[in-house]
């Protein structure tokens, strides 16, 4: 395990030293308003990233062995600028095979991957429809899909953008799927819970996660949905005598799922099953978000009477921990 995160480093003096491990996520050479050449970095773990810099790139206490994607030791000290913290980096050198543990230099689920791995087979196992369990056993138990399927992150940035996050936001959304559709008699289980499955599948491939949360080039170019469509129809036309017209909404949903044209769905949820996923995907997403900037406010140590800054994921607005405020919560 580390000895200090990023996230550590907000109580940190300005000026304290310290040494930690990191991802490099980028590296750059750049030079001062006077033209002095200095080495300008991203360094990452599990618990977010800073920019850092190297003022004397020429020292020989600075590694020119590493590269993007390399993982690092680096002593220095913390300051902010512009109200952003950065690192001033005075020796660096690459780490050895096994110094320290990938997992703790990006971001993960909390939850048991492995639980919610077999909650979701559970969901699977209780469908009716014999042809939609047919398609969604075929997709899952293809080693590297499903392998993929529980590393992968929901997104680069904005909700669920930690290892497992597809997984956990996916079963999320199974149980909220699975509460919802007894209330509305109009809803075809089976075909709801599919669409969840399925609905961001082509994030496997859309993403990697290697080196941080990056788009690939076929995702940059084609993005998720198209993916997770064509990979999906592939998958059926593989199968004998699966419905036509069950492939044309399964199809749908997927297309749908981002509910507006302008949020990046090349069609309009037009059916129910399609409508209640946009929404219960949209609670989802919005809610994590607000979960997060909760827990940043108490890393920070806001007080409880104190709002979030402005969230972009919502508009730009401000919130209020509502359990704080009114003492039910500790943290």
């Amino acid at each position: 395990m580390k000895d200090i995160y990023i996230a550590d480093l907000a109580a940190f003096d300005e000026g304290k030293p310290f040494d930690g491990f990191f991802l490099v996520l980028a590296k750059q050479q750049r030079s001062t308003k006077t033209n002095k050449p200095y080495l300008n970095l991203i360094l990452g773990d599990k618990t977010g990233q800073l920019e850092g810099r190297v003022w004397e790139p020429g020292d020989p206490r600075i590694a020119k062995d590493f590269e993007r994607g390399d993982v690092v030791k680096a002593r220095g000290s913390a300051s902010r600028f512009d109200d952003r913290l950065q690192m001033k980096i005075d020796q660096l050198r690459k780490a050895a095979p096994g110094e320290v543990d990938k997992a703790d230099l990006l971001p993960s689920t909390t939850y048991d991957v492995a639980t919610l791995w077999r909650q979701l087979l559970s969901f699977v196992d209780s469908l009716a429809n014999p042809d939609l369990k047919l398609l969604l056993s075929t997709l899952l138990a293809d080693p590297a899909l499903a392998q993929a399927y529980r590393e992968a992150p929901a997104a680069k940035q904005l909700h669920h953008a930690w290892l497992g996050g597809l997984l956990e936001h996916v079963v999320s959304l199974l149980t909220l799927a699975d509460r919802v559709a007894p209330s509305y008699p109009l809803l075809d289980r089976d075909l709801l819970l599919t669409g969840v499955i399925l609905h961001d599948i082509g994030k496997v491939r859309e993403l990697s996660w290697e080196i941080g949360f990056e788009y690939t080039v076929e995702g940059v170019l084609l993005g998720h949905i198209q993916m997770g469509v064509a990979l999906v129809e592939k998958t059926i036309d593989s199968l004998p005598n699966f419905p036509p017209k069950l492939k044309l909404l399964v199809l749908h949903m997927i297309l749908s799922h981002h509910g507006k044209l302008e949020f990046g769905s090349p069609k309009l949820p037009m059916i129910p099953e399609a409508i209640v996923l946009n929404f219960l995907d949209d609670l989802d997403a919005k809610m994590q978000a607000v979960a997060g900037e909760f827990d940043k406010c108490a890393r920070e140590g806001k007080g409880p009477d104190e709002l979030t800054g402005k969230v972009w994921a919502l508009d730009q607005r401000q919130l209020l921990n509502t359990k704080r405020w009114l003492g039910e919560d500790s943290k």
